[in-house]
C-alpha cells in the first residue's frame, strides 16, 4: 500500500527569521562595544621657543572705504575714485619706512571697485603688504 501517491514532495525552506535575529544581535553588540577616537582628547605638548620679540613694529596705514566709495587715509578724506590722491597720501606716509602694512577697512556695502582702487594704489606705491580688517560676529 502506497498512501503517498497523490501528495507531492514539499521542498525544504530556509527560515531567515533566526538568521536576521542573530545578525541584529551581532550588530547591536558591535555598536555598543566599538570605541570612537576623539581628536579633541589628544594631549599635545607644543614646542616652546625662547627669543626676543621684534623691537620694531611695522608701520600701519589705515584706509577706510565708505559705502559711497569715499576713502579716508588717517584724517585726510578723499573723493570717490580719487586714485591719484590716495597714491600720493600712501607714498607720503610710507616715505622712508620699512615694513609698511596697508589695512583696508571697507564697509560691507562698499563697491568692489572702491576696494580694488585702494589695492591698485597700494601696489603702485610699492606697498606689498595688504590686509583687510573684519569684525567678529558673536
Amino acid at each position: 500500500m502506497n498512501f503517498r501517491r497523490g501528495r507531492s514532495r514539499e521542498e525544504p525552506e530556509i527560515n531567515f527569521i533566526p538568521l536576521i535575529d542573530v545578525l541584529l544581535v551581532i550588530l547591536i553588540f558591535l555598536m555598543v562595544t566599538t570605541t570612537y577616537s576623539r581628536f579633541s582628547e589628544l594631549k599635545i605638548n607644543l614646542p616652546a621657543a625662547q627669543g626676543e620679540q621684534a623691537k620694531t613694529k611695522a608701520t600701519e596705514i589705515n584706509v577706510a572705504v565708505a559705502p559711497s566709495g569715499e576713502m579716508a587715509v588717517g584724517d585726510a578724506k578723499l573723493a570717490s575714485g580719487d586714485k591719484a590722491g590716495l597714491l600720493q597720501k600712501l607714498k607720503a606716509i610710507a616715505a622712508g619706512k620699512q615694513d609698511v602694512v596697508v589695512i583696508v577697512n571697507a564697509d560691507a556695502k562698499a563697491t568692489h571697485q572702491s576696494v580694488i582702487t585702494v589695492m591698485e594704489a597700494a601696489r603702485e606705491a610699492g606697498l606689498t603688504q595688504l590686509t583687510f580688517a573684519t569684525q567678529n560676529l558673536q
